[in-house]
């Protein structure tokens, strides 16, 4: 993975190298505002061995027994696992064992409905991820499914088509796992929601999903290598003072863009990391994505000559598995004869180039983040990078980057509406 910044003008970025360098100092030695959730840095070397086969023993026993496991998890439990995911799977033909369906990650009736009618007809087992189990909309899908599987199986068979990932000591969940007799997995005290996807929370169901778990830690543990090195030639330390340098000039939106269809569920992974750090106190870089070129025939317009407050982060893959010829047509009624015996892969990077000579001349700066191929380790690493940049970049802007008090206002607001006690 390599930082291009050829189409942003660096001329100012010298007055933010030491500001970042500072910020950088401070997330590494702990010294700051959320230093009780940096469990994530040292991670990819130093976790729980025993666990981590454990989770390697229980993917081998459900995508024995079961068509579908549903993931059962909310923001930081289900975007991580949720990118890696669809990023590492066939498009169209799915040669997996075992199917990864998601819930709780949004309170809507008819897909309740239709996710258990689906079921019906399936050997499924469940991994509910909740460190609380109170979470509002993992526990509705939880008790729906607890009764669903209960039903199928009778207790005894549910209870071993159940994991709850979950506090290691306390809490709703890990209570009832306590008393069900549940196999349950650790959510890290030290690791935030966020940057969960390195623990128990992302590994068991990828690795129900056929990733390879040793690749996927292995690419974090090339990110650490890279990335926690004190130096303006690294590209997480730099890419941060790009972000502020273009955030005091005005550019107050970050949009996150990619050419290939499987990376989506990655910018959804990256709004969450960046908007839940950064978007406190009144500041921050607002975070959006777009799927190119998709989405040039939708707001390319408003990117192109809309208000000029934001800058673009390009996520080019360099490499693409599968690719296929144009070819020439006799009648060439569409007029592509002049691409026939080019590949895709060719006319999308041209589109990429175009769109970025486009843009930049309309005075939106882009950033460009090269990635060799897709694959669980490049994408582990493209995880570590930008943690250890939205880690350097929060202190920078004056927040704490691990925190997110703002998420408890609509909770409050929503369970005043709904009659919970005490609200």
């Amino acid at each position: 993975m390599k930082l291009d910044l050829k189409n942003v003008n660096l001329e100012n970025l010298k007055d933010y190298e030491e500001r970042a360098l500072d910020a950088f100092d401070t997330l590494i030695n702990k010294s700051g505002k959320g230093n009780d959730f940096l469990g994530w840095i040292d991670r990819p070397v130093n976790y729980d061995k025993e666990e981590f086969e454990r989770i390697k023993k229980a993917a081998e026993k459900i995508r024995a027994n079961s068509d579908v496991l549903v993931s059962i998890g909310i923001g930081g439990s289900y975007l991580g696992i949720k990118a890696v995911d669809v990023a590492c799977d066939s498009y169209f033909n799915s040669n997996r064992k075992t199917q990864i369906i998601y819930a709780g990650n949004q309170i809507s009736g008819q897909y309740m409905v239709e996710l258990l009618d689906y079921l019906k007809d399936k050997d499924y087992s469940l991994n509910v991820i909740s460190k609380s189990g109170t979470t509002t909309e993992p526990a509705i899908a939880f008790r729906f499914l607890k009764e669903a599987i209960e039903e199928k199986y009778g207790k005894d068979g549910a209870r071993e088509r159940i994991f709850a990932t979950t506090d290691r000591a306390k809490g709703a969940l890990k209570d009832l796992a306590t008393k069900e007799g549940y196999e349950t997995f650790v959510v890290p005290d030290d690791i935030g929601g966020r940057f969960s996807v390195i623990s128990a929370v992302g590994l068991l169901p990828l690795a129900v999903a056929g990733i390879d778990i040793d690749e996927f830690m292995a690419g974090f543990a090339d990110g650490r290598e890279k990335y926690t090195l004190k130096s303006m030639e690294n590209d997480a330390i730099k890419y941060a003072a790009v972000r502020n340098m273009l955030h005091e000039s005005g550019k107050d939106i970050e949009v996150l863009v990619n050419y290939e269809p499987k990376l989506k569920y990655v910018a959804e992974w990256w709004k969450q990391l960046y908007g839940e750090s950064e978007g406190k106190d009144g500041k921050g870089i607002f975070p959006a994505s777009v799927n190119n070129t998709t989405d040039l025939h939708s707001v390319g317009q408003m990117i192109q000559d809309g208000k000029r407050n934001l800058f673009e982060t390009v996520i080019e893959v360099e490499n693409v598995d599968k690719d296929i010829k144009i070819k020439t047509d006799a009648d060439n009624l569409d007029g592509l004869n002049y691409l026939a015996g080019k590949k895709m892969s060719f006319v999308n990077k041209q589109a990429m180039e175009g769109t970025a000579m486009a843009h930049v001349e309309g005075n939106v700066p882009n950033i460009r983040i090269k990635l060799d191929k897709v694959n669980e380790r490049t994408l582990a690493e493209l995880f570590y990078f930008f943690e250890i940049a939205v880690g350097v970049s929060g202190y920078m802007l004056g927040v704490n980057p691990f925190d997110q008090p703002g998420v408890e206002a609509y909770k409050k607001a929503m369970f005043k509406l709904l009659g919970k006690p005490g609200y």
